[in-house]
């Protein structure tokens, strides 16, 4: 399958997840998380603000900020395809941008280097057992991952997870991957 029948198929598949099974599943992955050293040890934690259908991501945040984390948020640049990650303190910090997603107001918040993040929570459509991910089509991941030396995960409720998707040369694995069943460790550094 292409990849463009594949995030056509996801997001229809997501689509037919129920409010209620949304919010349990969320809530379980949130947990999940939570309860890795990865978490507990991680300073400074990526995690890009999520919109439905993707796993909640909102909650994680506010935890972060509670545990005494360094959250950062990514901006993209649309003319070359980079991401910036910036340190989020509040919702308030945040703009809506193109599509319906919230990116951090530059003007509110401070740029950090990539090097200081000790977990990146990665987002995508479609995973496999190996970490491979489908994701939504930009490349900002891929460029980004590229370069990032630091801990990997991904977030996904079960349905997101087949046996294998569609990989090109420039692909790079995650390190574990977070359901609301299971907990997939993929490879580590």
């Amino acid at each position: 399958m292409n990849k463009q029948l594949l995030r056509k198929s996801m997001k229809e598949v997501l689509a037919n997840m129920s409010k209620l099974e949304y919010e349990q599943y969320s809530f379980q992955i949130a947990r999940q998380l939570g309860s890795l050293p990865l978490w507990q040890s991680a300073e400074t934690i990526a995690i890009t603000v999520s919109r439905v259908p993707e796993v909640d991501t909102w909650a994680l945040i506010t935890r972060g900020w509670e545990e005494g984390k360094n959250i950062v948020v990514p901006k993209c640049d649309p003319i070359d395809r980079s991401m910036m990650y910036y340190h989020l303190t509040s919702f308030c910090e945040l703009e809506m941008v193109y599509s319906g997603l919230y990116e951090p107001d530059p003007t509110q918040t401070n740029q950090v280097d990539a090097k200081t993040i000790d977990l990146l929570i990665v987002p995508g459509l479609a995973f496999d057992k190996k970490g491979y991910r489908l994701g939504f089509g930009g490349g900002y991941f891929d460029r980004f991952l590229e370069h990032f030396e630091g801990k990997t995960v991904a977030l996904l409720f079960s349905q997101q997870l087949l046996t294998e998707v569609p990989t090109e040369t420039y692909d790079l694995p995650v390190q574990q991957l977070i359901t609301e069943k299971e907990i997939y460790t993929c490879f580590s550094k």
